[in-house]
This record gives structure tokens, sequence and C-alpha cells, in this order.
């Protein structure tokens, strides 16, 4: 019996959360599934989940830190731990984290791989260092 993608890398409430024509909640599956689950991990702070008050990367507290590469190391080391620890479902490829023309800003980009498939995958995230 051959497994769904559902199966192989779950379902979930979309994200951000939305709602179909019909009133019922959006769902997502399969890579995106993925990909929205390292948003949520990205964009959530340790301490913000009651029952889980490790999860997530903590880049909110790097806010107002100076442009430099030591803060733009951190931001690649924290990426790194939080998806290590909490996606098993990706393999992690290669984390960057870029200055852009904002100097407020900063470019980190993630590429892994579905550990179901082993399909290659990116993802993109501006982060503000400016409040």
């Amino acid at each position: 019996m051959k497994a769904t993608v559902a199966q192989l890398m779950g379902r979930g409430l979309a994200f951000p959360p939305a709602v179909e024509q019909d009133g019922r909640l959006q769902w997502s599956e399969g890579s995106d599934n993925v990909r929205e689950s390292i948003r949520i991990i990205l964009l959530t702070e340790p301490g913000e989940r009651l029952l889980r008050r490790d999860f997530g990367a903590g880049l909110r507290r790097l806010l107002f830190e100076p442009n430099t590469p030591a803060t733009r190391r951190l931001i690649k080391e924290r990426i790194e731990k939080a998806l290590t620890r909490w996606e098993p479902r990706i393999r992690l490829e290669l984390v960057t984290v870029e200055e852009t023309d904002d100097p407020r800003r900063v470019a980190a980009l993630v590429r892994y791989a579905l550990v179901a498939t082993g399909r290659a995958e990116q993802v993109t995230l501006d982060i503000n260092l400016d409040g």
C-alpha cells in the first residue's frame, strides 16, 4: 500500500489561518505543511507556547541588535538549532543570513530536503532588526 503525501509529511491547519469558501478552516498538507511549520518555528519566541515553553527560534530577541556579522551569525545559529530540534521532516542543507539594501533588515535563506521524498525545497524570511 502506497502512503499518501499527508501520511508521509502530515496535515494541519493552514498558516496563516484561513477560511475556505464553504466556511470551514483551510488545511495544508505535504510540502506546504512542512514549509508553514518552518515559518511557525522561526516566528515563534520561546515561552509563547504554554505547553512547549522552549519551542521556537527566539529571533525577536535580536530586535534592536546591530546588523553586524556577529548578529547575522547568531541568527543563523538560532535558525539551525530550532529547525534541527523542532522539524524532523527536513534535513537542513544550508542556512544563510545576508545583509539587504535596508540596513535594518536581514534576509535568511533556509535550504532543506524533505526526508520523506528527498526533494529539495527552500524558505526565505526577512528579519527586522530595528523593531
